[in-house]
């Protein structure tokens, strides 16, 4: 009689352990079977961080594109030697500016998370350095299109300050005094920083928050237009 009962105890917890596994399994096939917007960004989780709020920003001498009231911030954190970088640059910025930043929705701003290689740094610096003059874009949008291997001679001093020397309107003695005496090295620091705060270490990566500093959204790596668009949008309807 003993024995039946051990035995019929030993049966009951079984069941009880299958059923418990089971349930887990299929929960985990459902939840795999829910649709995802995008696989590669997350939430931040952080509130309010008056670091990414877009009037700090600016006034911590960041470049950026569109109006300065615009209700919501895309943060670009990149390196000027990252082919991913020029991926999104070639097929995915231009649809965002002409979708938002014209517009006067979304701001964009550039800063530096130079990685990559050594000569990073100084090619960050060189075009904070045309910032000064208001050419930080057509300079940024030069060395992408001038791409070579990363740390191949490319962009180093000499070819930084020749590429500068082919914007229209730079002065270069500006420009050369700026570059040369490491002007913006605490700048570039500074971004470094601010990305490795947020857990940010590879290149392209990008925060969407509204203009104050709230609602943080990361994005890393260079998502196809449709990614940006739903988060985008998400932050222009959200309260």
């Amino acid at each position: 009689m003993k024995n039946n009962r051990i035995n019929a105890l030993v049966v009951r917890v079984t069941i009880v352990i299958f059923v418990a596994a089971l349930a887990t399994s299929l929960s985990l096939l459902l939840s795999s079977l829910q649709p995802h917007h995008n696989p590669f960004y997350a939430f931040a989780q952080i509130q309010k961080n008056v670091a990414l709020s877009l009037s700090n920003l600016i006034k911590h001498g960041a470049s950026y594109q569109g109006s300065t009231s615009a209700p919501v911030t895309l943060i670009d954190f990149s390196d000027l030697q990252c082919h991913l970088c020029d991926r999104f640059v070639t097929a995915t910025e231009p649809q965002i500016n002409s979708t938002y930043v014209q517009p006067g929705k979304v701001a964009f701003i550039f800063l530096h998370l130079p990685n990559r290689g050594f000569d990073s740094f100084p090619a960050a610096s060189a075009a904070q350095c045309t910032n000064d003059q208001g050419k930080f874009w057509q300079y940024h949008n030069l060395l992408y299109n001038n791409q070579g291997p990363i740390d191949s001679g490319w962009a180093n001093r000499d070819n930084l300050k020749k590429f500068a020397s082919q914007i229209p309107g730079l002065d270069m003695q500006k420009f050369n005094s700026c570059f040369d005496s490491q002007k913006y090295k605490p700048l570039v620091e500074n971004d470094l920083a601010l990305a490795h705060s947020l857990g940010f270490t590879q290149t392209p990566s990008f925060i969407i928050v509204k203009s104050d500093g709230s609602n943080p959204q990361k994005v890393e790596g260079p998502q196809p237009f449709p990614e940006f668009k739903f988060l985008i949008d998400k932050e222009l309807g959200g309260p």
